[in-house]
């Protein structure tokens, strides 16, 4: 049991430095988005210039830190729960449930993601897609890459949360090994 213990606790520590460094990385795209806005209504009604590259630059930026961020806040448990029954359960239980939610609901809904998702991006990356609008910015690809990015982290993620998880549920702590 040592050896399973000491395995998923690696695990566990690797894809949650990952997921930490990913999260405060682009959560420095909120502080860009609101100096980006700034300067362009700055642009816009102080010197009547407007370029669209720059406004769908927040648009980016926005969907990136909600796409990238998703694992993050999920480390962190930060996401939107209802508990109605969860709150009112020990921890062993608490951790029995969110094994459960993680391989029942969690894992699949990622996997139908990139499953999903898969050939629209691949569409994307295949014809160097960018922007509709005269001007804008290229690299819709690059964008719309980050849903499988946000697939996969959230998949990591989950097997964090599991791994963690199944210690508790199990028991499997290193003052019982």
């Amino acid at each position: 049991m040592s050896t399973l213990l000491r395995t998923s606790q690696f695990c566990v520590t690797t894809i949650n430095n990952v997921n930490e460094w990913v999260g405060k990385s682009i959560s420095w795209l909120t502080l860009f988005m609101v100096i980006t806005t700034f300067i362009i209504v700055v642009l816009r009604y102080v010197f009547d210039i407007g370029w669209i590259a720059l406004q769908e630059s927040v648009s980016y930026m926005h969907a990136i830190v909600f796409m990238l961020g998703a694992a993050y806040t999920l480390k962190h448990n930060a996401h939107v729960r209802v508990d109605i029954i969860y709150q009112r359960c020990n921890t062993k239980t608490q951790a029995w449930i969110d094994c459960l939610g993680t391989l029942l609901l969690m894992m699949p809904v990622t996997g139908f993601i990139i499953w999903s998702s898969w050939e629209y991006v691949a569409d994307s990356w295949s014809i160097q897609e960018s922007s509709r609008n005269s001007g804008g910015l290229p690299g819709v690809y690059l964008l719309k890459t980050t849903i499988l990015l946000m697939a996969a982290l959230l998949i990591l993620q989950s097997i964090s949360l599991f791994l963690q998880n199944l210690v508790i549920a199990l028991g499997l702590t290193e003052d019982s090994v």
